[in-house]
């Protein structure tokens, strides 16, 4: 049964999210960007390789700050909203040009709703029943969080029983060093929060802590 389950089976995830993460499958998450700031931080990040940029929802004018991301690089790289909750904000984020949706629950109502309206979506699981069941709804790759909560020796149980077809992604103080462990364990990639981005950085210094992740994914085995 279990062998059954490791194989591709009827998750099919976006065909675009899943070229985001093959290109790189760092996933930015830039907590309290300003629109003025945003398209500078993006390009930072684009340029050190990154190809998914988030901006929660608990930001300063979050969703003119993913305009401003979806506006200086189209197709180039993927914007989506963070820590969303309301069924209402699907739309907005729709309209402000993001295409991915991230939740740092399993709301299902919130998943299926995403997928109706087109966009990608990844729920937030910290228990398999989390998971399946928002793979159920539509998910598209599912949020491990928070890490802390789910270490290397949890995320090697998960992937044994989950799909290969889907993404794990551990989310919640992930450093440079944490990388390799879970790598091993079956992570798919990852998403940085503070690590990576505080609002007091520099474009310049977001640059160095983005080139620091990119390196250290590069030194993992494949």
């Amino acid at each position: 049964m279990q062998a059954e389950l490791n194989l591709p089976g009827p998750y099919q995830p976006h065909a675009g999210l899943m070229a985001a993460f093959e290109a790189c499958p760092l996933i930015a998450i830039l907590r309290g960007v300003t629109p003025a700031d945003a398209a500078d931080h993006g390009r930072a990040l684009y340029e050190a390789g990154f190809r998914i940029v988030e901006v929660p929802l608990n930001s300063p004018q979050p969703f003119d700050s993913i305009k401003a991301l979806a506006g200086a690089f189209g197709e180039q790289a993927m914007i989506g909203a963070g820590t969303l909750r309301r069924l209402e904000d699907l739309a907005r984020l729709q309209a402000a040009g993001g295409v991915l949706a991230v939740m740092p629950h399993a709301d299902l109502a919130l998943v299926r709703e995403a997928k109706r309206l087109g966009l990608m979506v990844m729920p937030g699981a910290a228990t398999p029943t989390e998971a399946f069941a928002a793979l159920d709804a539509g998910a598209d790759a599912i949020k491990l969080f928070p890490a802390e909560m789910l270490p290397p020796v949890a995320v090697k149980a998960w992937r044994a029983v989950m799909p290969r077809s889907i993404g794990l992604y551990p989310v919640g103080g992930i450093t440079p060093k944490h990388l390799a462990d879970y790598w091993r364990a079956g992570a798919s990639g990852f998403g940085l929060g503070s690590a990576l981005f505080t609002p007091d950085l520099s474009a310049a210094a977001l640059a160095a802590n983005a080139d620091s992740f990119v390196r250290a994914f590069a030194e993992l085995p494949r």
